[in-house]
């Protein structure tokens, strides 16, 4: 997230959150655009798969939401710490749930490939939600220990004060940074191996399998590598910090700049991976998307038709 609001004039500080209102808006809206569609057919809500995709979705168009709101509020106000605490533990969840739900996603598809017989039995709705309530457990541990730290090394003042909302300002200790570290060390550890065995297990079982089996085991091998690419996108919020240092360095006249090119490429435009690598490309997802936006526009169409007295044309008739 930027932190440099109170170095940039007016004009760019407007244009800067303009910018990211725009962006956020239309991701926001393309991923509402898929949840929409989810909860409209009841076949995805009984699939595992499209269970932890749109958990994946809903969470990444909150932690967009949250992300942009304190990029404007550092832009305008300080807010009081208690408020700022609670939008910093929003988003620090948030961050921590999208890798672990790629891990989870990765399984899924290990098992329907490898363990098809038995996908039934572990792959259910039910443990699929069991899983996302675990997911928001795990990742609400740290963001809950650095309120914690707060409270044992600052006094109780510190809460009625008003501060600039960013991570880095608010949580300044020694406490904090190692904390912080160690957590992100487990958890992509975690992550990318889960995503490595996956992929290879799924290529071994690609190339043991013949016909329409082989077809499906090839399409989930790409899916997981395709986790993989998301992984990695997702530790670009955790390498920002140094990525910036180096180009600050380089060229401190332009420090506003890069520090708020790095935000909108870390932070804002990865939330749009999820419909494009997931949804699109998934035949069912995508028929159903147009099925239900193409059916509106026509009954809008038809509707205005009948209030102007015209006849219906093509583009009203199915």
């Amino acid at each position: 997230m930027n932190s440099t609001g109170r170095q940039d004039n007016l004009n760019d500080a407007f244009t800067k959150n303009f910018i990211t209102f725009a962006f956020s808006f239309i991701i926001n809206s393309i991923n509402g655009a898929f949840v929409y569609t989810y909860f409209k057919s009841q076949i995805f809500q009984r699939d595992p798969r499209y269970v932890l995709y749109i958990h994946l979705v809903i969470n990444d168009m909150i932690m967009l939401t949250v992300s942009v709101a304190l990029q404007i509020v550092i832009y305008t106000v300080r807010l009081r710490f208690t408020p700022c605490c609670i939008m910093l533990l929003i988003l620090v969840t948030t961050n921590k749930n999208s890798p672990l739900n790629l891990a989870g996603m990765a399984v899924e598809r290990y098992i329907a490939v490898c363990r098809p017989l038995h996908h039934i039995q572990i792959c259910t709705v039910q443990r699929t939600y069991a899983l996302i309530a675990l997911i928001w457990c795990v990742s609400f541990i740290p963001a809950f220990t650095d309120i914690i730290i707060i409270l044992l090394t600052k006094p109780l003042s510190v809460f009625s004060s008003r501060t600039l909302c960013y991570p880095t300002y608010v949580y300044n200790t020694p406490y904090h940074k190692t904390q912080s570290a160690v957590v992100q060390v487990l958890l992509f550890s975690f992550v990318f191996l889960t995503v490595i065995v996956t992929y290879l297990k799924v290529l071994c079982a690609a190339q043991a399998v013949s016909g329409s089996d082989q077809v499906s085991a090839r399409n989930a091998r790409n899916t997981i590598l395709l986790h993989g690419v998301q992984l990695l996108i997702c530790m670009l919020t955790f390498i920002s910090p140094l990525l910036n240092l180096v180009f600050v360095t380089s060229w401190p006249q332009e420090r506003t700049k890069i520090l708020f090119s790095s935000f909108l490429f870390t932070n804002v435009l990865p939330r749009l991976l999820s419909p494009l690598i997931y949804g699109i490309r998934d035949k069912k997802f995508s028929s159903h998307i147009r099925k239900h936006f193409c059916c509106k526009l026509c009954s809008s169409c038809r509707l205005s038709c009948s209030k102007t007295g015209k006849k219906p044309d093509n583009r009203c008739r199915i």
